[in-house]
């Protein structure tokens, strides 16, 4: 890569940064909010999650087909300035105590990021598809920085504008907005080509019957919506088992550095093993999260539970990612890419509103038997498609 793709990818990186943070703030923050604004019903915590999560979902497919439209660079300045607009409702929800206005607020900061979620196939876009691995890690590299940066945030600011808690943190949002559009005007993303614009393109049905996309969606949908249903009743069990709140920022923390650390070697792991292997070693770390929080409730089995949830969650994300993006032509980047989108956060958005339910009335032992199952069924299938991928592909070479 030369230093002008090198220099879009690193900015591309710090607007993920920036965008992560905020997600990692509502993540910490908003099931904790909802505590202070809810009477007595406590199953609708983690609803503002779940809004989030269902912005993104319904903003993936017009996100995509607005950047065919407009361009990346236009679609990702307008997607931060709705992000801003929700940060400021939520702020202001906050300050008069409505909790529904908050969730309507959560549902914007949602939209940004269904925008800001196209910032790793926009690195495709930059680097080619020769260094495609690498690029999508690099971005997400940048998560990283959100994982210190969000919960920190959010911790330290919670009390800034008392009695308001937790006002602090949705105003920072807003200015994590601003700063994430100002490195964006910088970010050079070539137009897309005539070939992605083209009408040389098959109906989607026929490219999701396809066994590599099937598994490619199965572990990005898998792997984010199991790591949404434990990671969102995460703060709430911890302060049900008597735990700080500071506590739980921490692990969060923790948990976000381990989802998004990995990236600056995954790519090269993908390179060598290939996306299977690499898809594999995220499921069974994901079971080894849910052995370990069903081990007991000590700090410490938080700390590890989530620690190995971040990795099978970037294992499995950036795995199904790169393996989707071979499954089709240019001209059906757009549709493809957002029916991809929109099905992962559906998926999400359904894990995070069932795991209020599940944590409010069965518990945290629930929450993680729930997950067994699906990282069960990807294990089984990405075993069962290896070989005939494999044939394949030395077929195609």
């Amino acid at each position: 890569m030369d230093g002008r793709t090198k220099l879009s990818i690193l900015l591309m990186s710090g607007c993920q940064a920036l965008m992560n943070s905020t997600t990692s703030i509502m993540i910490s923050s908003a099931a904790l909010v909802s505590l202070l604004l809810l009477g007595d019903d406590k199953s609708l915590a983690t609803v503002p999650v779940t809004a989030v999560v269902t912005g993104t979902a319904l903003a993936t497919i017009p996100a995509s087909l607005f950047m065919r439209q407009v361009g990346r660079k236009a679609g990702f300045l307008f997607g931060a300035f709705i992000g801003m607009v929700g940060a400021a409702i939520c702020s202001y929800s906050i300050y008069i105590g409505n909790f529904w206005g908050f969730v309507f607020g959560a549902i914007f900061v949602g939209m940004y990021t269904a925008f800001g979620n196209y910032y790793r196939f926009a690195a495709v876009d930059v680097a080619g598809v020769q260094h495609r691995s690498k690029a999508v890690s690099y971005v997400l590299a940048g998560g990283l920085i959100a994982g210190f940066l969000g919960p920190q945030i959010a911790s330290h600011s919670k009390d800034m504008f008392a009695p308001y808690i937790y006002l602090g943190p949705y105003l920072a949002i807003i200015l994590l907005g601003g700063l994430a559009m100002l490195l964006i005007s910088f970010v050079s993303i070539p137009k897309m080509a005539v070939q992605q614009q083209g009408s040389d393109q098959r109906p989607l049905l026929e490219i999701a019957r396809q066994p590599t996309f099937i598994i490619a969606v199965l572990s990005a949908m898998i792997g984010f919506g199991v790591m949404s249903l434990i990671m969102t009743a995460t703060p709430l069990a911890m302060v049900g088992c008597g735990h700080q709140h500071s506590d739980s920022f921490n692990v969060i923390s923790w948990h976000v550095v381990a989802m998004y650390g990995p990236s600056f070697f995954t790519g090269s792991l993908i390179s060598r093993f290939g996306e299977y292997k690499i898809i594999l070693l995220g499921a069974f770390l994901g079971v080894a999260s849910v052995v370990v929080s069903l081990l007991g409730l000590d700090l410490a089995n938080f700390y590890i539970a989530l620690v190995l949830l971040g990795l099978s969650w970037n294992f499995m994300f950036i795995g199904g990612t790169t393996l989707v993006t071979t499954t089709y032509k240019p001209s059906e980047t757009a549709k493809v890419q957002g029916m991809n989108d929109f099905l992962v956060f559906g998926t999400v958005a359904t894990a995070s509103l069932l795991s209020g339910q599940l944590q409010e009335h069965f518990g945290w032992e629930v929450v993680n038997y729930g997950a067994l199952p699906l990282l069960l069924f990807v294990i089984a299938l990405t075993f069962w498609h290896m070989p005939k991928a494999r044939r394949m592909r030395a077929a195609a070479e």
